[in-house]
């Protein structure tokens, strides 16, 4: 007898995630969704204040995940000790890996399951991706609903004819223009991106239909979904989009997006944090440094005493807290962030504070 195919939604602490849990809440409510949160032990206030709005809203809990559950200190320290004091990096990223993947591996365990991913519609990533077969990742904001292993799978060219053989059953509605590109061989001057941005430019609708029906074929998790209510979503959803949801919803913005003046020689500036995820993360631009600095001087201190317990190591690599904190460093980043928001084309400061919101672990950051 098959296991039922249970649906999931990680809750990072950060606007995409919390926005996609509403959306779906709105737009999906048939869906049986479970809701998860992996607590590193290192999470702003902000954040266990949005978890909090969120199950208000939801009408549930989310569950939330801790790795070393059972040792006496919180699942970073854990991990830091077990590394001997060694700080992640971005090369090194043990943190994501024991904090947030590992907890959620184990929790879903061997069941079939679709996990909902709040890559937005105007982001160039493709977001976690697990290796075990029984975890499906779908991305309900995105023209593409789908990830790059069912796009590849779908696309491969031994595969057009049972693409065709589905259209001969069922049509789907697919234009007569989406069977040429269909049948269209792969080549070094038309690439798979080329041909699935083809194939959705005809008809989101009628391709996924297409592709829903393929994967009854395959061992991923919706293959045992009779149907699949996501097939007929054609929303594609922005950064606004998201502000919006959360605003409207009365779940509200997690509070580190709120932009806080700040004034150097003389001239205002507006700076804020561009991510949730632990304090310390090392993807921190520096002006985001300089804001925890100033907005939550405790948690500043805290991060700077990991960098002083093992000499040689920094958050940033090659500036340390110490070096950071100094009044002049400081004046000099918010100098520099001011110029790049005069260099920008946007007015917008979340606009310019995203600019390396691709950067980064999607497992922390959506």
């Amino acid at each position: 007898m098959n296991k039922k195919v249970r649906h999931v939604l990680g809750i990072s602490g950060g606007k995409d995630s919390a926005a996609l849990a509403i959306y779906l809440k709105k737009k999906h409510p048939e869906l049986d969704m479970e809701y998860y949160f992996c607590d590193t032990g290192k999470e702003l206030d902000e954040t266990y204040a949005l978890i909090a709005n969120l199950e208000t809203f939801l009408g549930k809990s989310i569950t939330v995940l801790k790795n070393a559950a059972k040792s006496t200190e919180d699942p970073f320290d854990h991990f830091y000790n077990v590394f001997g004091n060694y700080l992640p990096s971005s090369n090194i990223r043990w943190c994501t890996k024991y904090l947030k993947l590992h907890p959620f591996e184990e929790f879903v365990g061997n069941d079939p399951v679709i996990s909902y991913v709040g890559i937005r519609g105007d982001e160039d990533r493709e977001g976690y991706i697990s290796r075990k077969t029984n975890i499906q990742s779908i991305f309900p904001f995105r023209q593409n609903i789908w990830s790059e292993d069912v796009i590849a799978k779908v696309l491969k060219p031994e595969n057009i004819g049972s693409l065709n053989t589905l259209i001969s059953l069922n049509n789907y509605g697919l234009s007569a223009r989406a069977l040429e590109i269909i049948d269209r061989p792969l080549t070094m001057g038309f690439t798979s991106d080329q041909k699935l941005a083809l194939l959705l430019s005809e008809g989101v609708k009628e391709f996924n239909r297409l592709v829903f029906d393929f994967l009854k074929s395959t061992s991923y998790p919706l293959s045992m979904e009779e149907s699949f209510a996501l097939v007929e979503n054609d929303d594609i959803l922005v950064r606004d989009d998201i502000f919006d949801i959360l605003r409207n919803s009365g779940v509200g913005v997690p509070q580190y997006y709120e932009k806080i003046k700040f004034e150097v020689d003389g001239v205002v500036g507006e700076y804020a944090r561009s991510r949730s995820g632990c304090y310390f993360c090392f993807f921190q631009q520096k002006i985001e440094w300089v804001w925890l600095f100033e907005q939550h001087r405790d948690l500043f201190d805290k991060a700077m005493a990991y960098e002083n317990e093992k000499e040689g190591f920094t958050w940033n690599q090659k500036e340390s807290l110490v070096e950071l904190s100094k009044p002049e460093r400081i004046a000099t980043i918010k100098r520099e962030f001011l110029n790049k928001k005069r260099k920008s084309n946007s007015p917008y400061l979340r606009d310019i504070l995203d600019d390396s919101e691709e950067e980064g672990c999607a497992a922390c950051f959506i």
